[in-house]
């Protein structure tokens, strides 16, 4: 179902206009992310599509439940428990930073050849990485919301929440001996508590060179076709009691009952799918006013200062093989951003998604003034209106900030160069000062393995060029000083900074440490990084930030009130919340898609697309040789399908961030993929659902165990993984 379909059934009372609303799209078509929890009033549905399985299945509290067998990887990825030894799979892309920390650029260079463990001792422990599992959910919004007034202030009513969220989280930590933290969803509407368990001891197991697992780049993320293959392999350790531990090179894989069958028997276009993951985040309910901001303010000015950053670093990359580790990590995470919006910007003005809220607006505006159970109902549209119309100068002002100033690495380091200042502050002994200043310096050491000052000082040019064309009038007056000091060179300024910086490199910062003494602060204070950062710092905290606070504070307690009023208006309706990054499931079909309606687009890629496009001078089109001989040699083993081999596809299935890694499940809740990316004309879900636009990407779990399998020679990993080629019984059902 379409948003605009969804938004406007909540109000209309006119049944025409339901069923020339309705009759847009097949009814097939699903939207929304579901709390497991609620799945029951969800299986007369999902049995019609072709769940095989009963819900409780999927999810329960007595430990049986798939649920058992979906991880947080990280801070902001799923993962997937594939074997009774705590076998993760998850995506190459959001295992490439704990790899990044492990690759060095002669005989660890993991991201040109690959990683495949030849045993199990080989793995690699992978410092700082987590995984968390998700072993109960349940909805406490009786105790948190009884007897909470709609109109108190947010101050007094988040003062009461917190109270009694920890009251609640208490008792249950107390009473399962895990963690627990409680969220809201619906805009603060219902509370839900998540029991988790979060283990410590993560090893790398498998993660293909880039040539695979981030082929194609920029130029395919965030589209279709793909022809990725976007996964990696790590394993979860434990302490002898199987239970979280931190790393100990005695600790045992862990043991669990709960893990994903694989199934190799493929698909079909219509065939019934779930993603099973931790979305991030989606605003579908927000006013139009609010969705203007992120498209005519946010997302441009994001995406035209990330374009600037980007193309330095690429060239600096592209030049030196050092600049290549140490900015690829970085260089994807900006990038994944940075095209993800101009989808989002484009998909927005393609579907006119917020002429389709503006119409949907005026339906609930006459509701609302009609309606006398809910008087607060009746002002909030204009509400709205008047406070994102007084806030859209500072919301434009502070993003320059952010991805400007803010944007160049040697000023990021703020909050390094606030500590070093803090410690002349404190009154310490030298000792106490040498002290503290060496253990800053060390905590440095992971920024300055990752930095290079040329490629920082070219994106401070491009940046600051950006900076004054589009904010010179409120600028601080440190920028405008130096500006007109350097004779309006920023090449000449850019120089200056770096050349005097005590921030610009570690052994400077070194120097400064050994030799500094308790009356060096000034040393600090009139450093040009630090200048930099301090006026912004300023200038947001006195002008941009208290405003924006209240501004976003004033919008949450209305888009509670707003939230609430669509509920309690349909109330036959079965919503599902805004993802936050908790345990949610979506289903939907596999299926092809063409934006422009000519023909019926193709839902699977395959291996002959990714050798066709090999392009030996390319870095991201480059095929490893392996792969091209595996190729020619049609060596696929047992994974092709009619003497091919399926590398990605796509189904309707509605994602988000943090869906990255997502097992995507059959109607028997058996792995055939796993999700990665999102169709670019669809990445707007994230604010409307369209239907005939959005979809989700996944690998084909076949390429996976292949590559395992013949590329990377870990054969052995399959043998822990329990793999079916049984195909389902449930045919696919028709569109109408």
């Amino acid at each position: 179902m379409s948003g605009r379909s969804k938004f406007l059934t909540f109000f209309s009372k006119c049944a025409l206009f339901f069923l020339i609303v309705f009759s847009r799209f097949p009814a097939i078509a699903k939207e929304g992310m579901w709390i497991p929890a609620t799945l029951a009033s969800h299986e007369k549905e999902m049995r019609a599509m072709g769940l095989e399985i009963p819900v409780d299945k999927l999810y329960n509290e007595d430990g049986t439940g798939l649920n058992n067998a979906v991880v947080l990887f990280g801070k902001g990825c799923t993962g997937e428990i594939i074997s009774s030894k705590g076998l993760v799979l998850t995506n190459h892309h959001c295992g490439y930073g704990s790899v990044q920390r492990l690759a060095t650029a002669d005989k660890k260079d993991y991201f040109a050849n690959g990683f495949f463990a030849k045993k199990m001792e080989d793995e690699i422990p992978c410092p700082g990485l987590t995984v968390t599992f998700i072993r109960r959910m349940e909805n406490v919004t009786d105790r948190i919301l009884t007897g909470v007034n709609d109109v108190l202030s947010d101050e007094v009513r988040d003062s009461i929440i917190a109270k009694r969220t920890a009251v609640v989280e208490k008792e249950f930590m107390n009473n399962t001996h895990l963690e627990a933290s409680i969220k809201p969803y619906f805009q603060g509407n219902q509370y839900w508590i998540s029991v988790t368990e979060t283990f410590r001891d993560i090893r790398l197991a498998g993660f293909p060179p880039n040539g695979i697992g981030a082929f194609g780049g920029d130029v395919e993320n965030w589209m279709w076709p793909r022809h990725t293959g976007d996964f990696s392999l790590f394993r979860v350790y434990a302490g002898p009691d199987n239970k979280p531990a931190d790393y100990a090179a005695a600790n045992q894989p862990y043991e669990t009952d709960e893990f994903f069958n694989i199934n190799i028997s493929g698909y079909k276009e219509g065939d019934f799918t779930m993603v099973y993951g931790f979305p991030g985040i989606t605003q579908e309910y927000i006013s139009s006013y609010e969705l203007k901001e992120v498209d005519s303010l946010t997302d441009p000015i994001s995406i035209a200062a990330r374009t600037r950053k980007l193309n330095v670093w690429n060239g600096h990359m592209a030049w030196y093989k050092e600049n290549f580790l140490k900015y690829t990590a970085k260089r994807a995470g900006v990038a994944n951003g940075w095209k993800k919006w101009q989808g989002e910007v484009s998909g927005l003005e393609a579907n006119d998604v917020i002429g389709k809220k503006r119409d949907y607006e005026k339906t609930f505006q006459s509701w609302a003034d009609k309606n006398v159970n809910l008087p607060l109902a009746r002002n909030l549209l204009a509400q709205m209106r008047n406070a994102a119309t007084a806030a859209d100068a500072l919301i434009s002002e502070d993003q320059y900030n952010k991805e400007a100033p803010l944007g160049i690495e040697l000023v990021q380091q703020g909050a390094a160069m606030e500590k070093v200042i803090s410690c002349f502050r404190a009154n310490f002994s030298q000792r106490q000062l040498t002290d503290t200043l060496q253990k800053i310096s060390a905590d440095m050491a992971g920024f300055y393995k990752n930095y290079d000052v040329p490629t920082d000082k070219d994106v401070f040019i491009t940046l600051m060029v950006l900076y004054f064309n589009k904010c010179a009038a409120w600028m601080p007056d440190y920028y405008k000083a130096q500006y007109k000091a350097h004779n309006q060179d920023i090449g000449a300024w850019a120089e200056d900074v770096y050349n005097s910086s005590i921030f610009s490199a570690q052994d400077k910062l070194n120097d400064f440490i050994f030799k500094a003494k308790a009356g060096d602060s000034s040393k600090v204070i009139n450093d040009p990084a630090w200048q930099l950062y301090n006026t912004i710092a300023i200038m947001r905290n006195e002008k941009i930030l208290p405003a924006l606070k209240n501004y976003y504070a004033r919008m949450r307690y209305l888009d509670r009130l707003y939230m609430k009023a669509q509920m309690e208006e349909y109330k036959d309706k079965t919503f599902y919340p805004d993802a936050n990054l908790t345990l949610r499931l979506s289903y939907g079909q596999v299926k092809g898609v063409d934006t422009k309606g000519a023909a019926k687009g193709p839902y699977q890629t395959n291996l002959g697309e990714v050798v066709a496009l090999d392009d030996p001078n390319s870095d991201i089109f480059k095929v490893p040789q392996k792969l091209k001989y595996l190729y020619q040699t049609k060596m696929y083993g047992m994974w092709s399908e009619k003497g091919a081999m399926p590398v990605a596809f796509i189904a309707s299935n509605h994602t988000s961030g943090g869906s990255s890694g997502s097992p995507v499940l059959n109607g028997r809740g058996e792995l055939i993929g796993t999700n990665f990316d999102r169709a670019y004309e669809g990445t707007m879900s994230d604010y409307y659902f369209d239907p005939a636009r959005c979809r989700n990407i996944s690998v084909d779990i076949r390429y996976t165990l292949f590559i395992i399998d013949k590329f990377g020679g870990a054969g052995w990993l399959l043998d822990e993984m329990k793999i079916t080629k049984k195909p389902l019984q449930a045919a696919a059902p028709k569109e109408r």
